[in-house]
């Protein structure tokens, strides 16, 4: 990976200070999405990082709402499928759904029951690991569906949260790293 294209996408990422609340310092990821080179880089980054790393991966699982922005993308290109991991509420049919809990709260997540088989490999994406506390749910979601996560990917990690330590054994990987 060239130092040189991944500074092209963290260059587009701005922090706006004490957003939502007080003492936060967001990433905010709307520049690279306005930047089609930049963000063409982004997925070129990320398509080249799992083609040496999996030979085989069956679906890239994104998570509601920012994993949406890249996941597709993302399965185009290694010519797979996408699923949807959803807020509660959200999916047609029979769902299988976990609550988990947030810096502010508890929230739910689903996906519907037929998304994957069992045994099938996924890659789970999003734009940011912060406490690791959705991506957590989203793995239990897909172990509950019997599918095999080969990692959890992001374009962020915000390394003082530790979220990553959550994920215990699956792996994990960030493109661009923050303290």
């Amino acid at each position: 990976m060239s130092e040189e294209r991944l500074r092209r996408v963290r260059d587009r990422v701005r922090t706006f200070p004490d957003f939502p609340v007080p003492g936060v310092l967001f990433r905010d990821i709307s520049p690279l999405l306005k930047d089609p080179g930049a963000f063409r880089t982004l997925i070129d980054l990320l398509e080249e990082h799992l083609r040496a790393s999996f030979p085989r991966i069956d679906f890239i699982v994104g998570l509601d709402s920012r994993g949406f922005l890249i996941g597709p993308p993302l399965a185009q290109r290694l010519g797979i499928g996408f699923v949807p991991i959803r807020k509660k509420g959200k999916l047609p049919g029979p769902t299988e759904s976990v609550s988990y809990t947030l810096e502010y709260g508890k929230a739910e997540l689903e996906i519907q029951s037929d998304a994957v088989e069992p045994g099938q490999k996924v890659v789970i994406v999003d734009d940011l690991l912060a406490t690791g506390g959705t991506m957590c749910a989203a793995c239990e979601l897909m172990k509950r569906l019997k599918a095999e996560v080969l990692e959890c990917l992001v374009i962020i990690e915000l390394k003082l949260l530790k979220g990553s330590e959550k994920l215990e054994s699956i792996p994990f990987y960030s493109l661009l790293q923050y303290d």
